[in-house]
């Protein structure tokens, strides 16, 4: 089952055009990730906040990175770090459009191809 990992936490930057710059080397190495089906990026600059969202394809291989990635967020110096997993509903997620990260076509053109 796909398994969505949130993490967050307290970062002191650097943000935007400089944070791409300095973790490319970090993202490359986290696209390898086994399991990993994508991440999306956040930073909050005025909250003093970064994270990320990841789609693994299962529960196992999202504990694992888990593990892993807190490991290295303490190592860089990152405090406050929170990392939750959720099931995804995927017949759900579908309807609202997640179903190219699904690998499921959209909640539209799917009723529309029911339909015919």
């Amino acid at each position: 089952m796909p398994t969505a990992l949130l993490f967050r936490f307290s970062s002191p930057g650097p943000w935007g055009k400089q944070l791409t710059e300095h973790a490319s080397a970090l993202a490359h190495d986290i696209a390898q990730e086994p399991g990993l089906l994508w991440k999306i990026w956040l930073e909050n600059r005025e909250t003093g906040h970064a994270g990320g969202v990841y789609l693994f394809a299962d529960g196992a291989a999202a504990e694992l990175y888990r593990e892993k990635h807190e490991r290295r967020l303490s190592a860089m110096g990152l405090t406050e770090i929170m990392a939750h997993a959720f099931a995804v509903n995927t017949a759900l997620s579908a309807l609202t459009m997640a179903g190219a990260a699904l690998g499921a076509p959209r909640a539209a053109t799917a009723m529309a191809a029911a339909a015919s």
